[in-house]
C-alpha cells in the first residue's frame, strides 16, 4: 500500500496594483491602507523622482519605480501584469496647456495602456463640481479627464471628493501658518461653499472601489458631514493651531487681486485666479449620486483636523 500523498498548500494569488501619484498627500494615505490589507499585494508607484518616495519606504510591498507617468513607453511594462490602477495625478494651478496635459492627455494615454495590459479595474480621483461648462480650467479639464476614462471601455470607478483635509495637508496647514503671522487674514472667496472630507475616508473609498464585488457605482461623491464656507474652514484651521485670527472677506475685485498676487507666492501658490473661478461652483455633494454612506463609510468631520480620527472610515 503506497503512502498517502500530501498536497502542498495552494499559495495565495498575488495581486498587483499600480498607483500613479502615490507619493502625494492622498497617495500616501491610499498606500498605507493597501499595504496593511490583503497579504501578497504588490504596490507599484511610478515616480520621476525616487527621492519623493522615501516616505513610502516603511510600507511593506510598496515598490517605487523611476518612470515618467506621461511616457507611455515607460508605463507599459509597469502596467503589464497588473490587476488594477489607481490614478491620483492632478494639479491645482497652471495654464491651459498644463491642465490639458495632466488632466486630459495623461488619462487618455493611461487608458490606452491599461486596456492593452488587460487591467481589470481602474479607480480615478476627480473632483466635485466638474462640468464641461464649468467656470475654471481646472474643473473643465477634470471633466474631460473623466470622459477619457468613460470612453476607454475599462471598468472604472470615479470618485469626486470635496476639499481633502488631513494632518499633512497643505491647504489647512498653510492657512494655520498664515494666522500665526497676521493679526487679520484677508480672504478671497470667503463665502465659497465646501464639504471637507478626511483623507482617510477618501483612501478607504479607493480601497473599497478596488475590492468591491460587485463593483461600486461608476460615480461616487466623497464629501464630509459638514457644509462649510471657506471662511469657516480657515477659522477652524486657526483655532486648531492655537492662533485663530479674524477673517476679512474681500470684495470680488480685491479678491481677484489677492489671487493674482498669491500666484506669485514661491512654490505652489495657495490660491490662483483659476481657483477663485472654481469656487464660483459650490464644492458640495449633489445628493443625486451615491456618497460615502452608500458604500459603508461614515465620514469624519473637520473637527478632527490636526489629529487622526480615532475610528477612521467606520462602517455604517
Amino acid at each position: 500500500m503506497s503512502a498517502p500523498s500530501i498536497q502542498a498548500p495552494v499559495p495565495a494569488q498575488r495581486r498587483r496594483i499600480v498607483v500613479t501619484g502615490g507619493t502625494g498627500f492622498v497617495g500616501r494615505a491610499v498606500l498605507a491602507r493597501l499595504a496593511g490589507g490583503e497579504p501578497g499585494t504588490e504596490l507599484l508607484v511610478p515616480t520621476r523622482r525616487l527621492s519623493a518616495a522615501r516616505a513610502l519606504a516603511p510600507l511593506p510591498n510598496v515598490v517605487a519605480l523611476a518612470a515618467d507617468v506621461h511616457d507611455p513607453k515607460a508605463m507599459a511594462p509597469i502596467l503589464e501584469g497588473a490587476d488594477a490602477l489607481v490614478h491620483l495625478v492632478a494639479v491645482l494651478h497652471g495654464d491651459a496647456p498644463r491642465f490639458e496635459r495632466v488632466h486630459v492627455t495623461l488619462p487618455r494615454q493611461l487608458a490606452v495602456s491599461a486596456r492593452a495590459a488587460g487591467i481589470a479595474r481602474v479607480v480615478h480621483v476627480s473632483a466635485l463640481g466638474v462640468a464641461a461648462d464649468a467656470p475654471s480650467m481646472y474643473l473643465r479639464s477634470k471633466h474631460a479627464g473623466e470622459q477619457a476614462w468613460r470612453d476607454s471601455g475599462l471598468a472604472v470607478t470615479i470618485l469626486r471628493p470635496s476639499v481633502i483635509f488631513g494632518a499633512e495637508d497643505r491647504f489647512l496647514n498653510l492657512f494655520a501658518q498664515l494666522q500665526r503671522y497676521f493679526p487679520v487674514l484677508p480672504l478671497a472667496g470667503a463665502d465659497a461653499r465646501f464639504q471637507p472630507v478626511w483623507v482617510g475616508d477618501v483612501a478607504e473609498a479607493i480601497v473599497r472601489a478596488l475590492q468591491a464585488v460587485p463593483p461600486l457605482p461608476p460615480l461616487v461623491e466623497c464629501a464630509g458631514p459638514q457644509e462649510m464656507t471657506l471662511r469657516q474652514i480657515v477659522q477652524r484651521a486657526g483655532l486648531a493651531a492655537g492662533h485663530a485670527r479674524p477673517v476679512l472677506a474681500l470684495p470680488a475685485a480685491l479678491g481677484r487681486i489677492q489671487a493674482l498676487l498669491m500666484e506669485l507666492w514661491p512654490g505652489e501658490p495657495l490660491m490662483s485666479a483659476d481657483n477663485l473661478r472654481s469656487m464660483q461652483v459650490p464644492n458640495v455633494a449633489s445628493v443625486l449620486l451615491p456618497g460615502l454612506a452608500d458604500i459603508g463609510i461614515r465620514p469624519a468631520s473637520l473637527s478632527s483636523w490636526g489629529q487622526a480620527p480615532t475610528s477612521p472610515s467606520r462602517r455604517t
